[in-house]
């Protein structure tokens, strides 16, 4: 198929609440819409990149120079008929995987919606409905956070993760684990320690935790090993696994035992069905992370999360765990038995609100 046009939409969101974690508090959230336009159809993504260079060194404004000035005009009048072709089209630019993610995903939904099968079917997923938890920022006191934790279990989550960074680490998980035994928990630190101080973090392994995440520099396989090999609670790995080939170095050296897939960080879904299959041939279990997301970005988190190898609870979350109202008509709602159910409409599945994209679009291109 021909692409004939994108159009580009940089959306500023309220939160429900305001998100904190070790490198930052945030209560709006930035990322670009992408319209792509071919032969009627229109294909949607959403690039999650933020306002701020904390999670990654790429912002909304890096990906939008990205997208308008190479990654777009790449693929403006080409003729693509797989995601692949498209991705190689794109390998020209170095790094900026959020941005190239966004534009591979509105290509995947394009791609669907032509052939009339949803996005799920075109990977080849095996689950209607997948397995979700919640992430919980940090908090102003223990008890706060076990007032938050509890809150959310009412809903019906099952499984809970905590944001943690030094000086807010083994007290708060600690009672966190009084108030509830049985809770499936889990904790991240998003590359807050060295390897000097994350031995603070060895009192976790009397918690019965599914995992530590990224508690190390997301440049450091090496020092994630070393702590591995310290520690009895599995480490999961986000911040430093870009592709599949730094999934693979990651397990080579036991520097991690899980892995979060996150659809923006490793550059598309391509990438991430990549790493996913490699992970499940080597008996690895991943996840599907979040970047609080839209529903565009979170019906492709849904379909990504049907592989067989996503054996533990994603970041996905509910529509209403981030935002009043959404830019799709489509809410996503948690299930009694902590599950969403997976969109099966062709392609990514979900449609706009024109209102409220209207409402919180902050800059509009064509291209």
């Amino acid at each position: 198929m021909r692409i004939e046009r994108v159009d580009l939409h940089l959306l500023r969101m309220e939160l429900r609440s305001p998100f904190e974690t070790s490198f930052g508090r945030t209560s709006t959230r930035d990322c670009i819409l992408i319209e792509m336009f071919s032969e009627g159809i229109i294909g949607y993504g959403e690039c999650v990149a933020a306002r701020d260079p904390g999670y990654s060194y790429e912002t909304s404004q890096t990906a939008w120079h990205m997208l308008r000035d190479f990654l777009v005009p790449a693929v403006i009048n080409q003729e693509l008929n797989t995601p692949q072709e498209l991705k190689e089209r794109l390998n020209f630019v170095r790094g900026h995987p959020m941005a190239k993610a966004g534009l591979e995903m509105s290509f995947w939904d394009l791609m669907g919606r032509q052939r009339g099968i949803s996005l799920r079917q075109l990977i080849g997923g095996i689950k209607e409905r997948v397995d979700v938890g919640v992430s919980i920022g940090i908090q102003h006191s223990p008890a706060e956070l076990i007032r938050v934790v509890e809150s959310y279990l009412k809903q019906g989550y099952r499984r809970v993760k905590i944001k943690i960074k030094p000086g807010w680490d083994i007290d708060q998980t600690r009672a966190v684990r009084k108030a509830f035994p049985d809770l499936r928990l889990q904790v991240d630190a998003n590359s807050a320690y060295t390897l000097e101080r994350a031995t603070a973090l060895l009192p976790l392994d009397d918690l019965g935790l599914l995992l530590i995440e990224q508690p190390l520099s997301e440049d450091d396989l090496w020092d994630h090993s070393k702590l591995q090999s310290q520690i009895k609670t599995p480490i999961c790995l986000d911040e430093s696994i870009l592709s599949a080939r730094h999934a693979r170095q990651a397990l080579d050296m036991d520097a991690a035992r899980i892995i979060n897939i996150k659809v923006g960080r490793v550059g598309g879904l391509s990438e991430g069905i990549a790493i996913h299959d490699l992970c499940l041939f080597r008996g690895t279990p991943v996840w599907c992370g979040g970047m609080l997301e839209t529903g565009v970005g979170r019906a492709a988190n849904l379909a990504l999360a049907t592989l067989p190898g996503f054996v533990l609870p994603g970041d996905i979350s509910a529509t209403d765990r981030y935002y009043i109202e959404d830019v799709t008509n489509e809410r996503f709602i948690l299930n009694l038995d902590s599950t969403i159910d997976v969109p099966d409409r062709p392609g990514l599945g979900v449609t706009i609100n024109p209102s409220v994209m209207t409402k919180v679009s902050v800059a509009e291109l064509s291209l």
